[in-house]
Order: C-alpha cells, then sequence, then structure tokens
C-alpha cells in the first residue's frame, strides 16, 4: 500500500472522506426533501420498476425508469469528459453547478426533477473517483465498501498482511464518512431545507481545488 505522499491526489483519503461524505449527505437530502427515496443507487429502483411493470401501474414505471436513465447519461457523459485533459475538475465542477441550482428548487415542486440531477451526479462521481490508495471503493453506496473491508481484515487477519491491514482502515473510513455525512445531512435538513445541499458544494470546492493543485 503505498504512502499518502505517494498517491495521485485524487485518490487520496481526503478526497474520498469528502466525496464519501457527499454521498452520504445527498441520500438523507432526497430522502427527506424529495420522496423518500434514495438516488445514488439505481438497484432498488430498477426491483421497483420490475414490480411496477408486473402490476402495469405505468405512472410508476415512468418515475423508476427516469433515475435509471440519468444515471446511464451520467456515466456516458463522463466518458466523454475523460478526452479532457483536466478531467476530473470537469465532474467536480459539474457537480458544484448543478448542486448549487438545486439548492434553489422549491420544495413544492415535483421532486422528481432533483432525483434525475442527484442520480446524474451521483454517477459521474462513482464513475470518475474509483480508487482509494489504489483500491477500488464506491462513495456514493457503500455494498461493495462492506464487502471489500471484510475480505480485507479476513486477509489480513489470517494471512498477516499489512497492505490488507491498510485496506481495511480506509473502507473503514469510507463507510464511515459516507454515514456521517447522512447524519450531518439528518440533522441539518430540518433548519436548512433545501438550502442544506450547498454544504455539499462546499465540501466539493475544497476536492476541486485539492485535485487541482496536483
Amino acid at each position: 500500500m503505498m504512502s499518502e505522499d505517494q498517491v495521485i491526489v485524487w485518490e487520496s483519503r481526503e478526497v474520498g472522506v469528502l466525496l464519501a461524505l457527499v454521498g452520504g449527505f445527498l441520500e438523507s437530502y432526497t430522502y427527506l426533501l424529495h420522496g423518500g427515496v434514495f438516488a445514488n443507487a439505481q438497484t432498488g429502483n430498477m426491483v421497483l420498476l420490475t414490480l411496477s411493470l408486473a402490476h402495469q401501474e405505468w405512472g410508476q414505471v415512468f418515475y423508476y425508469l427516469v433515475p435509471i436513465l440519468s444515471f446511464f447519461i451520467g456515466a456516458a457523459v463522463t466518458e466523454v469528459l475523460k478526452l479532457q485533459k483536466r478531467w476530473h475538475e470537469a465532474v467536480i465542477g459539474v457537480e458544484i453547478v448543478l448542486l448549487f441550482f438545486i439548492g434553489f428548487y422549491p420544495l413544492t415542486a415535483p421532486s422528481l426533477m432533483v432525483n434525475l440531477v442527484i442520480s446524474f451526479i451521483c454517477s459521474m462521481q462513482v464513475s470518475t473517483f474509483r480508487k482509494i490508495q489504489g483500491a477500488a471503493y464506491a462513495t456514493t453506496f457503500c455494498t461493495g465498501n462492506l464487502r471489500s473491508a471484510a475480505q480485507s481484515w479476513m486477509d489480513y487477519y489470517l494471512f498477516k498482511n499489512e497492505t490488507e491491514k491498510a485496506k481495511g482502515h480506509n473502507y473503514l473510513l469510507i463507510i464511515s464518512s459516507f454515514c456521517f455525512g447522512a447524519f450531518m445531512g439528518a440533522i441539518l435538513i430540518p433548519f436548512l431545507k433545501t438550502w442544506t445541499v450547498w454544504i455539499c458544494c462546499l465540501m466539493l470546492i475544497r476536492v476541486f481545488f485539492k485535485i487541482r493543485k496536483r
């Protein structure tokens, strides 16, 4: 395992922690303010989509199909941005701008638009920032991180592999950051309402300047 000084800047612990905080925060944001849904990952939406198809609930089919397509488009747009020289900054810049405007979106308007945009944002983020200190991870959901944490810790305890121990620490750090981001959202949303999303903008601005200095 490389030291923090040796890793590529967008694979650093600080960037990973900030992005995981944003990921957890956005889960609280969409769940508490916009329809009780999780817009970061699409597995649940796909299950609900197929259930809606089975029951011929065509309005619900559309409701779940839109964020799935938005997530798909976000991943596709990221591939286009990869052709640019400083595409990591471009992705973070897009996130900041979109989340800034979401902060003005009235709570009386349909939530589908916000969930669509956040699905797009999370797709770009998870498609761009895929490693922490050389190990694969995700910043917008935790299932893969949980599995990887368990695997790394068992490899350490069974074979005394120090590299796997360091990986396990990193995965637990990311999982904890994601959960703390969700906790922050739950605490602050009742007071700041839709403006709460601007806290994510502040964290992403820190990421932007962190990776821009490389």
